[in-house]
């Protein structure tokens, strides 16, 4: 007998191209013959393989009017999101589950709740995070929005059919504060995510080079790679490469690894500097802080430190992560319970890292096993000039660089699709 095809609806109140998780529950939901419609913003265009898959549509939720008055201005969002997704949710096929990303949780929440007990679908919610801590970054301490909305999130997280998390911090308390029982669904990558060869490397630079001139070397080559008579090699003097993604937000505080490369830039000019390289750091993302610190390196004029910071096609992120010498995570958590992705992409291409430390992190980077951790801008600074010392000829580097990636290699086994086929399709069935 043939399995019954659903119809799913997957909610991100936020932008579905920049929300790669939900992107990928639409894509193995595709793949697997159920008709998935996806909504929220449209600020950034989904992945190809969203826009190619036949059964799976994506629709638009109305930019939302600024109003200057803080208060007013939010009591207005809340109104006009929630009668948005409404309308939305009225107006696609009706699903027989609705999945809803978390945070958000307000008024997605409530909305989708209300919405599944009228059509009689089954409400699955996606934890990535919780709202709550994220609002008290910016709120004071106690604030009434806070309280109502970790009462919200509490409530409707136990109303639901299934619940989905990030790590197994979460998965405890979850059950532990709210007696909500969830199932951890780790992120893992997908399969565009991997280690690349050297030619795919070189032809990667070669049209960064094109953008970017950090990246251009002399006579058809790049600043780090060079072809001759049809054979790649790396060049053997050339500048290290670090690539750091970031929201641009107050949950990733890009002060640290701004003080880091001050450093790094410093060690040049003092009268007994170490041996490193010139430093290329490649900063992905989109925020509202990137023009203040985008500003800010710009006055230090770095000689030894050249910062970009490229938004790249879909397409090209997996080749800049697997083209670097070494990844940065800033990523703090405000419930220290949620691992960042962007690690996730990073190993998946073979790429170790350093990564800020906080309460859950073990789950994913084990420091000095696969990678290394730091809690300072002190620490990240002192392991960044440890790492690129005596580059590329450190042997001692390269040994512990090889052990890293030889631990990575579990990543390239089991991806995002046999993950979620072992982990959370049969919520679907």
């Amino acid at each position: 007998m043939c399995e019954e095809k659903k119809k799913v609806c997957i909610v991100v109140l936020g932008d579905i191209g920049r929300s790669p998780r939900m992107q990928y529950h639409a894509l193995s939901l595709g793949e697997k013959g159920h008709k998935v419609d996806i909504l929220g913003y449209g600020e950034t265009d989904p992945m190809d393989a969203i826009k190619e898959a036949p059964s799976i549509y994506y629709h638009y939720l109305a930019p939302m009017p600024h109003i200057p008055i803080k208060l007013v201005n939010y009591a207005f969002k809340t109104i006009f999101q929630a009668l948005n997704l409404l309308f939305l949710l009225c107006s696609i096929r009706t699903p027989h589950v609705l999945m809803v990303q978390n945070p958000p949780a307000i008024p997605s929440l409530f909305v989708c709740w209300l919405f599944c007990k009228i059509v009689r679908a089954k409400l699955v919610i996606d934890w990535h995070n919780y709202a709550h801590t994220i609002m008290a970054l910016s709120l004071p301490k106690g604030h009434i929005l806070v309280k109502i909305t970790k009462k919200c999130e509490a409530y409707i997280g136990a109303q639901a059919d299934y619940n989905f998390c990030v790590t197994n911090e979460m998965r405890k308390d979850l059950a532990n504060n709210w007696n909500i029982k969830a199932v951890t669904l780790y992120d893992k990558p997908p399969a565009m995510f991997k280690p690349i060869s050297l030619k795919e490397k070189h032809e990667f630079l070669m049209k960064m080079s094109q953008m970017y001139d950090a990246f251009l070397g002399d006579g058809g080559s790049t600043i780090l790679t060079k072809e001759e008579h049809g054979n790649v090699e790396l060049k053997p003097k050339r500048p290290a490469f670090i690539v750091s993604s970031t929201s641009w937000t107050e949950d990733e505080d890009f002060s640290i690894l701004f003080k880091a490369l001050q450093d790094y830039e410093d060690q040049h000019t003092n009268e007994n500097p170490r041996n490193l390289p010139t430093l290329i750091c490649a900063i992905t993302g989109k925020g509202h802080l990137k023009e203040y610190y985008c500003t800010k390196i710009h006055e230090q004029n770095w000689r030894h430190v050249t910062v970009i910071t490229p938004w790249l096609e879909a397409s090209d992120y997996p080749l800049m992560l697997a083209s670097a010498d070494l990844g940065i995570c800033l990523h703090t958590s405000s419930s220290g319970l949620d691992l960042p992705m962007k690690v996730v992409d990073m190993f998946g291409c073979c790429l170790p890292v350093l990564a800020y430390d906080f309460n859950c992190l073990y789950e994913l980077v084990e420091d000095g096993k696969n990678s290394y951790t730091f809690k300072s801008s002190e620490e990240l600074s002192g392991k960044l000039l440890n790492w690129f010392e005596n580059f590329p000829n450190n042997d001692e580097q390269k040994l512990i660089e090889t052990q890293f990636k030889n631990e990575l290699s579990s990543f390239q086994t089991l991806r995002w699709s046999e993950n979620w086929n072992k982990t959370a399709y049969s919520v679907f069935q």
